[in-house]
């Protein structure tokens, strides 16, 4: 998965992750990490694997790399995370080697991946909507009770 590669290695990646890590350093609640990328990415697999949908791994794994990486842009300046991430992952996913219909359905499903009504289609949209949901451990969380999600959104057990 070279491409993938190429994502993680890209400066404007780096970039946008670091300023991530910078800004999060004392966040108490989820982070937006490499973790958290990787969980979506692995979770967002298992899901199309599970309902037979026939995407590219490289990219579902693009989607979760890419969903989060304008996170920084929201903190610094109140953009909404879900446009900047669609914004910088263009340049990014272009760079890697992604091409055409690869780069729109992923920076589709990027734009919508905060998008309720899309939760239970059965595309990329829906799936990475889901996994980003389901990446998050909130039964592990020290911080479950000040957390501002509502108790019907958090993970309160472990799902199979």
């Amino acid at each position: 998965m070279k491409k993938i590669q190429n994502i993680y290695d890209h400066k404007d990646y780096q970039h946008y992750l670091n300023e991530i890590n910078k800004m999060e350093i004392s966040r108490v609640y989820c982070k937006h990490d490499m973790a958290h990328f990787l969980d979506v990415a692995r979770i967002a697999w298992i899901m199309c694997l599970e309902n037979a949908l026939k995407y590219d791994k490289t990219w579902v794994y693009a989607c979760g790399l890419l969903h989060d990486i304008g996170r920084g842009c929201q903190y610094a300046t109140g953009e909404p995370h879900e446009i900047a991430s669609v914004r910088i992952a263009k340049g990014i996913l272009e760079d890697a080697g992604f091409e055409g219909d690869a780069i729109k359905v992923i920076l589709k499903a990027i734009a919508n991946h905060k998008n309720e009504t899309i939760s239970n289609q059965l595309d990329l949209d829906g799936i990475l909507y889901r996994a980003d949901k389901a990446s998050r451990a909130c039964y592990t969380c020290g911080s479950i009770e000040a957390c501002n999600w509502s108790n019907d959104k958090k993970n309160l057990k472990i799902e199979v």
